[in-house]
């Protein structure tokens, strides 16, 4: 399908045939129609891509800050490759389109494939003959209201949620600052909703086009005294700023618009300094709009499909979306009038030449169309980067599939593997399709698909590499494994006890396959010398790993349990990896402790302790109360009269008999990325046994579980007993 990106390294705008998306639970796939480009969102990302570096930096110095403090942390290698990544990910374009839908995913309830829908959301109704939308941000539309009408729908929402912000009431006066498509589009609600509205702008055709719909509308400079006449000398009752400036000036100009006590609601991008005076002298209310209503930013609403009860919220987001399309069905607003510019999707380029002033044209509602093929099936979407049948791989040598194209796919892993000698690419897949595109044109795969059945049934593919989301682990590791693949599975291998028993079995039945976890850091070249700097220690050893690990929103999908498991058992796991390794077996027993969350953590600022068969003592203080500016982790060892400290994978001190040895790695993190593909592609290709041995990547899991069992319980657990604690994984 095409799909229209930004690239925000190069700045260039293109549209590239990407594999279509999956539907995934909860979702619809939708065949776009119609989609509208914001010439002010939009605009202002085209034009931060096409700065140069400097004039990135300039406009993003926060992002400046981040990358200093990543340097001093990582190394100037580590950071700037990191940099560089982020801005060659292709970015999608787009939040406000129309369409037919196509498939349905799992649980999508209220939809069916053929509904007539408007959709939006940034990420999800983006500029693509495609597109895969959640539940809360699709809208039925009725027959006779066209995609184009439509198309308008997020925009319309996004104007709506502004003007109940303000209260308005039948027969108040709405002064509406910026007569763009968002301000003409909050004109007509307000109109629709009673009110009298006063329309201002700078451009006379702007305001020329307002009175042409039926507005009071006026130039800048008239703006103050026209209000004064229309309201009988009090003032608007509301102030609905819509402008998409820098400036101050609407702010200033909304102030000395509105009444005693009016509200001022701020719903386009402008300069937000109030001025004092004015505000306290009539004591407004200024409120700052975000976007089309509740629901907006929380995942679980707009992700995961959970709606807000109507009685306790009555407008969210998708709410709105459908109130805004009544509107339109009920004839109470008008949207043609607005439309200037229609490009097809080939042609969108065009679109961004013209909103970011590159073609000298007057411009206001710019619609981008596409292709309706009404004979089109899931088998015609069936997506080939190369001709797959040219494919042919040594099979003696590694032959990679990948499931997963996300950013540490793309940042780390796949770097690091390219490098590995005898190493094949083949396929790649991953859920939105444009993300496997941009990986297999970026490290040479032989094809991109949005279909996993196509890796696991590839005949040329002997190794599979499972980089997705944690809750996906499990059945893709199980799949492979049927398939008879060797697997690679990023950590953790499981978030469960159930689906690590799954894996357990299948892995037993399946015969000349090897499995591995993503345990990196073992295999780093500071971690290699520290275990040979204590290899010949004759009796116990404690060791302690202190993990800056840096604090993540209640919402990030990390502590929901279903998908990322939490953090202890999401992430922890690399770190009670690390400690066995050192230990050379998995631990027996665990205690756990945290601080009070009070409302703000979630099971991430623990210290753990684990019993090693040995007598040997590891400590993991995992901590979320920190200072990401500080180097994250640090590993200290004490053992038969040694002792080891590894910095931040960036150096290693080794002191012994008075001795003090030090290893640096001055430009660059190794976190061992690279070496741990080497040792596995060492295993396959040549025979020998799994790089980490069985008993402890299983034991690893498992004393997660148990951490996490000691912290609710308050007890000290044996590994693999069974503690009775419900909530537990």
């Amino acid at each position: 399908m095409k799909q229209l990106l930004q690239n925000l390294r190069t700045g260039e705008t293109s549209v590239a045939d990407v594999p279509p998306p999956t539907c995934k639970q909860g979702t619809a796939l939708v065949r776009t129609a119609a989609s509208l480009v914001s010439a002010g969102t939009e605009r202002m990302v085209v034009e931060f891509a096409e700065k140069n570096l400097v004039g990135k930096a300039r406009s993003r110095p926060d992002l400046v800050r981040q990358i200093i403090d990543k340097a001093r942390r990582e190394g100037v290698l580590t950071t700037i490759d990191a940099a560089f990544n982020r801005l060659d990910q292709p970015m999608p374009l787009g939040y406000s389109s129309a369409g037919t839908i196509f498939a349905v995913g799992e649980d999508l309830q209220g939809f069916k494939v053929g509904d007539r829908v408007a959709c939006a959301g940034g990420g999800y109704a983006v500029h693509a003959e495609y597109a895969v939308v959640p539940k809360n941000l699709l809208t039925h539309l009725p027959e006779h209201v066209d995609f184009e009408t439509a198309a308008f729908a997020t925009l319309g929402a996004i104007a709506l949620h502004g003007f109940r912000l303000s209260e308005s009431q039948l027969g108040e006066r709405v002064a509406v600052i910026g007569l763009g498509i968002l301000g003409l589009l909050a004109a007509g609600i307000a109109s629709a909703a009673g009110c009298k509205v006063l329309g201002i702008d700078l451009d006379p055709r702007r305001v020329a086009l307002a009175e042409s719909m039926g507005f009071e509308a006026v130039l800048r400079d008239r703006a103050v005294e026209t209000a004064r006449k229309c309201s009988r000398g009090h003032g608007c009752d509301a102030a609905l700023i819509c402008a998409d400036t820098p400036s101050d000036d609407p702010v200033n100009l909304a102030g000395e618009l509105a009444r005693d006590r009016a509200k001022v609601v701020a719903i386009g991008a402008v300069g937000l300094n109030i001025p004092r005076k004015l505000y306290f002298e009539k004591e407004l209310s200024f409120i700052n709009s975000r976007s089309y209503g509740p629901g907006r930013y929380d995942a679980k609403y707009e992700e995961k499909g959970c709606d807000y009860p109507i009685g306790y919220v009555r407008w969210t987001e998708g709410r709105n979306l459908e109130a805004f399309v009544d509107l339109l069905a009920e004839d109470r607003l008008q949207v043609k009038p607005l439309v200037t510019h229609r490009f097809t999707i080939e042609d969108a380029p065009e679109a961004y030449e013209l909103i970011t002033g590159k073609k000298e044209e007057n411009f206001l509602g710019v619609l981008l169309t596409y292709p309706q093929d009404e004979s089109l099936n899931a088998e015609g979407l069936k997506f080939k980067f190369a001709d797959e049948a040219s494919i042919h791989h040594q099979p003696s040598a590694c032959n990679l599939g990948v499931f997963g194209a996300g950013n540490f796919a793309s940042a780390v892993m796949l770097p690091a593997v390219k490098k590995i000698s005898g190493m094949n690419l083949v396929g790649i897949v991953s859920g939105s399709g444009l993300s496997a595109h941009h990986a297999a044109r970026k490290f040479n795969f032989s094809y991109a698909t949005d279909d996993e059945a196509r890796i696991l049934s590839d005949p040329n593919i002997n190794t599979v590499a499972v980089l997705t989301r944690h809750h996906l682990h499990a059945d893709q590791v199980i799949a492979a494994l049927q398939a008879g693949k060797h697997v690679f599975v990023e950590k953790p291998l499981a978030i469960n006890r159930e689906q690590l028993s799954a894996i357990k079995a299948q892995l037993i039945k399946t015969e000349n396959a090897l499995l591995t976890a993503g345990y990196n850091r073992r295999f780093a070249p500071l971690a290699q010398q520290l275990a040979a700097f204590i290899a010949d220690r004759k009796e116990p050893l404690v060791a302690h790993y202190r993990v800056n690990a840096g604090y993540i929103p209640l919402t990030h999908w990390l502590h929901d349990p279903a998908e990322g498991g939490g953090r202890i058992i999401g992430e922890g796991c690399h770190f009670v990896d690390f400690l066995t390794f050192l230990a050379g077996q998995s631990p027996v027993s665990v205690t756990a402790h945290t601080i009070p969350e009070a409302g703000r953590y979630l099971e991430d600022n623990i210290v753990i302790t684990f019993n090693f068969p040995d007598g040997s003592l590891g400590t993991l203080s995992y901590l979320a109360n920190g200072d990401k500016a500080f180097p994250k982790e640090r590993v200290e060892v004490f053992a038969s009269g040694r002792i080891a400290v590894l910095d931040d994978f960036r150096a290693l001190e080794m002191v012994h008999n008075g001795s003090r040895k030090v290893a640096r790695s001055r430009f660059r993190q190794d976190k061992g990325h690279r070496a741990i593909w080497e040792a596995f592609s060492q295993a396959i290709t040549q025979g020998g046994p799994p790089p980490i041995p069985y008993e402890q990547i299983f034991g690893v899991t498992e004393t997660t579980f148990a951490a996490v069992m000691a912290l609710r319980t308050r007890k000290t657990i044996q590994i693999g007993s069974e503690v009775e604690c419900p909530d537990c994984p």
